[in-house]
């Protein structure tokens, strides 16, 4: 899984008859500091996420598991995070050099 925010969503007119009633997000993946990483992507949301929240989106076959019949999909939003806490530092990690 990964870490994105809902930047938009998608309106299809067309589409599988299996997506019918699924709302589709544009979902911009996300660092652990919340920093933009690569290009958005579109994932059918499978936890009613809304506008701007951090959430926890899979890809391939993974994805289509999040619904109770496969869908033809390739990402979904599978978990909204409400907070994210760094793990306290280990005593036998190496120490990273100030800049």
């Amino acid at each position: 899984m990964m870490l994105g925010r809902i930047v938009g969503s998608v309106v299809a007119s067309a589409k599988h008859p299996s997506l019918e009633g699924k709302k589709l997000l544009v979902v911009q993946p996300v660092t652990r500091e919340g920093h933009d990483r690569g290009k958005p992507i579109v994932a059918i949301d499978a936890v009613g996420a809304g506008f701007r929240e951090t959430v926890y989106w899979c890809r391939g076959k993974e994805a289509s598991l999040a619904f109770s019949a496969e869908l033809p999909c390739d990402a979904s939003i599978v978990g909204i995070v409400d907070a994210i806490t760094p793990a306290p530092a280990r005593p036998d990690a190496p120490r990273q050099a100030k800049k």
